[in-house]
């Protein structure tokens, strides 16, 4: 089926499932806590608070960028931060999401197609908690919260589609190859240190800022950032262009996933 199709698909005839899914997934996570879902606004909050006491009180830390050293240091790594854990809530979930659910698969009728769009939609929620806790944090630490605030949906777009598509792809190889899980769980910790989020992207040496130009998420880092704490609208070829290759990834994390998914059952 063409992405543009199943896409369609999610919009229209399997759009409640979807919505049913996502709320389960969500209230899964906090089932048999007295506070509930009112863990979805403490922890990132509990995290803002620790980084602000660790990296502004204890390192006093500041952004080296031009035009950025002097705001908070704790604001600009959770910006960067927020959009890192959307991506790593997607992709470490992905190769167990299909082999968990043996029952799923052995319904021929479930569209196992729509668990990634679930993780996606569950991480999306959750950063955008982060989000509203980051401009509290930005009105009462700086006095202000820039109007480009909005644009952050369209900032977490591209990053969305390439965590689709991963996800597609190592929800089917998860099927097959159980130790995939344990990869990810390492590369997603190396990919936190390779993206610039504890550091400007202007502070790795030049001759190795093409391997980060090549990071997905970079640039889209950067991107949120620009948006919700500097008030800078990010390129219109630079934001076209991570959106076509977020499409990309998802294209072909789909087909992938459509040419494998029918010897799930015989695995599971």
């Amino acid at each position: 089926m063409h992405p543009f199709k199943v896409f369609a698909a999610v919009q229209d005839r399997r759009r409640h499932l979807l919505w049913e899914m996502t709320k389960r997934d969500l209230s899964s996570r906090y089932k048999g806590a007295r506070l509930g879902m009112l863990w979805a606004v403490l922890l990132p909050l509990a995290m803002l608070g620790v980084y602000s006491y660790v990296f502004g009180v204890v390192f006093k830390s500041r952004w080296g960028a031009a035009g950025a050293s002097d705001f908070p240091f704790p604001l600009v790594l959770f910006a960067g931060l927020i959009v890192f854990n959307f991506f790593a809530e997607c992709v470490n979930r992905a190769p167990t999401l299909v082999s968990s659910s043996p029952n799923l698969v052995k319904k021929s009728v479930f569209p196992l197609e729509i668990l990634p769009w679930m993780t996606v939609l569950t991480a999306g929620i959750n950063s955008s908690i982060s989000i509203a806790i980051l401009l509290i944090g930005e009105w009462l630490w700086v006095g202000h919260v820039p109007l480009t605030a909005v644009l952050f949906p369209l900032m977490l777009l591209p990053v969305a589609f390439v965590a689709l598509g991963v996800s597609w792809f190592l929800a089917s190889l998860g099927v097959y190859v159980r130790d995939v899980a344990q990869l990810v769980g390492l590369g997603m910790t190396a990919s936190l240190f390779f993206t610039p989020i504890f550091y400007p992207p202007t502070s790795v040496p030049e001759a190795l800022r093409g391997f980060t130009a090549m990071n997905p998420l970079a640039a889209q880092v950067q991107s949120m950032r620009d948006v919700l704490l500097w008030g800078r609208l990010p390129g219109i070829a630079a934001f076209l262009t991570a959106l076509l290759v977020g499409w990309g990834a998802a294209w072909m994390g789909w087909i992938w996933f459509s040419h494998t998914s029918d010897g799930f059952a015989d695995v599971l």
